[in-house]
């Protein structure tokens, strides 16, 4: 459930805090005011697109956060664990935009992408606009409505995924059919590429080792004379190092029995000689094994210039050229495949066959949560006036089938402009169009699985007894999960469990948008407004305390 919403610089709005109550809400105030603006704010956090635009005049950014008890969400609960972020019965979800068009955003004070915001937002959320109906009139949002409220998105991911695997598959075939000369080629041209690498018995590693023991070769004269000289000075020649440092040891030890200040200078010339000892040991085992080697240097010079002679004719550095024989290797298997016309065939056959099955089963699942979807919206039309009207929804065949399945999904009505079933697009008015969206989003609300719902003035266009039926509807959805409907409609409000008013005000910094939660004279009054117009009279306020009781 939505707990809490905290707005800094949004649009209108300069600092807002909200706390959300559970049931159905209200959210109203004058044309103008801003009552969209929470919606857009909670849809921002919740990972819409956004531009700098929202940025309050004047500011340098926009922050937005918001709480939601997850606690008998245990999907969330789970997303969370998979994505290692902090999880408690609290899911906190913050968003800021700066004047430079940088956005952020945290999950639980973790940074997260705005893809993640989206992804979690799924199961909390659930907003419906004001203009979704004219979403209503295209055929793949039509198709993704009855999919998502039959619980058929993963159904239809798979039929898609298997359509890819057989247009990868005929795309391959029809390339081996068509291009046999140019594979030809390629395979000559990848079996030089192989041969050539495959040669120089090639790693990365024995590149390095190759390089590092040309360095040693190159420079043998130069290192012999640099430990010969190194001998000298430390241990062979007169005034060696280490006879002076044994002299100087072996003092300062004697002179330690009478001054024990010394006792420490003393171990430290000692720890010195030990180290010098070693060092000279070293030196001379390496002095015992150094020689010119002119027939190995030349040997190794010959692999380097190989190695660098073989990159330069593949374009690569001689680090890539491993990879590059993988990548040749790899290539060549898949021509091998390619040459099989009758293995390509059976590929062709068998991707078909899994994509038929897929969309198949898609289908009959289509089918039945179309008929039923078809009754439940004829249902709800008939108390939103469009009395006789029936909703139907048609599964079109599509030939040869698609990445979406075997039909198209086209919904119709019936009984409005004549008794044939048309199109949604062909028959309904604007009016019309409004009420039979309503009917929808009401139905598919009810099998959401989302604890909120937010709709979003979707009851323009309609008044009278039908704006008291959509209060209805909204607060029969309000028992059972949360509901906030910002609305104009008087009829609807009432039926709310709790109102908030929406007023624009000026102040010091401008323009700006406030919310005022409303008491019971607080809601009288602004239902009485919402009847009335600019003058309230005692018979608009009796006949909102009469909507309010009744609702």
């Amino acid at each position: 459930m939505l707990l809490r919403l905290s707005i800094r610089d949004f649009v209108l709005v300069d600092r807002l805090e909200l706390e959300f109550s559970s049931g159905f809400g209200a959210l109203t105030g004058e044309t103008g005011a801003g009552k969209s603006i929470l919606v857009d704010a909670l849809a921002f956090v919740l990972g819409e697109r956004a531009d700098t635009g929202l940025i309050r005049s004047g500011c340098d950014r926009t922050e937005v956060s918001v709480e939601f008890s997850v606690a008998a969400s245990p999907s969330v609960l789970e997303w969370l664990r998979e994505n290692a972020m902090d999880h408690d019965d609290a899911l906190i979800l913050r968003r800021t935009l700066d004047a430079g068009g940088l956005s952020r955003a945290w999950i639980n004070g973790s940074a997260s992408t705005v893809v993640q915001l989206r992804e979690v937002a799924e199961w909390l959320v659930d907003i419906h606009g004001q203009h979704e109906h004219q979403s209503l009139l295209r055929s793949d949002a039509q198709r993704a409505l009855l999919d998502g409220h039959a619980g058929l998105a993963a159904a239809a991911a798979e039929v898609a995924s298997a359509w890819r695997n057989w247009r990868e598959a005929r795309n391959t075939l029809e390339a081996a059919a068509g291009g046999a000369e140019a594979v030809a080629r390629e395979r000559e041209e990848l079996e030089w590429q192989a041969s050539e690498i495959e040669g120089l018995a090639f790693s990365r590693e024995g590149w390095e080792a190759l390089n590092q023991e040309h360095r040693r070769l190159a420079h043998a004269a130069g290192l012999i004379e640099g430990v010969q000289f190194s001998l000298g000075v430390l241990a062979e020649g007169d005034g060696a190092c280490e006879s002076q440092v044994d002299a100087v040891a072996s003092r300062l030890d004697s002179l330690a029995d009478y001054d024990p200040a010394l006792s420490e200078v003393a171990q430290l010339v000692q720890s010195a000689q030990t180290e010098l000892a070693e060092a000279v040991s070293a030196l001379r085992r390496y002095a015992d094994r150094a020689e010119l080697e002119p027939g190995r240097l030349a040997a190794v010079e010959q692999q380097i210039e190989s190695v660098l002679g073989c990159a330069r004719k593949m374009r690569v550095a001689p680090e890539a050229l491993p990879a590059l024989l993988a990548s040749a290797r790899q290539r060549l298997a898949e021509l091998g495949e390619t040459a099989d016309m009758a293995a390509l065939e059976k590929r062709v056959a068998t991707a078909q066959e899994a994509y038929r099955a897929e969309a198949t089963k898609l289908s009959a699942a289509r089918s039945k949560a179309a008929k039923a979807l078809s009754e439940e919206v004829s249902r709800g039309m008939q108390q939103l006036a469009l009395a006789g009207g029936r909703f139907e929804v048609a599964l079109l065949p599509v030939e040869g089938g698609a990445a979406y399945g075997l039909e198209q999904v086209e919904f119709r009505i019936a009984g409005l402009a004549g008794g044939e079933a048309r199109s949604l697009a062909k028959v309904a008015s604007g009016g019309e169009l409004s009420r039979i969206s309503l009917a929808i989003q009401v139905v598919t609300s009810r099998s959401a699985s989302v604890p909120t719902l937010i709709f979003d003035e979707v009851d323009v266009g309609i008044g009278g007894g039908v704006a008291e039926v959509v209060g209805r509807l909204l607060a029969d959805l309000g028992r059972d999960r949360q509901v906030l409907c910002v609305t104009h409609l008087p009829q609807v409000a009432a039926r709310a469990s709790w109102q908030w008013q929406v007023a624009k005000g000026r102040g010091d910094s401008g323009v700006t948008s406030h919310v005022v939660s409303l008491d019971e004279h607080g809601r009288v009054e602004e239902i009485a407004r919402m009847l009335g117009g600019v003058e309230i009279t005692a018979i608009t306020r009796q006949h909102a305390r009469e909507m309010l009781a009744a609702g």
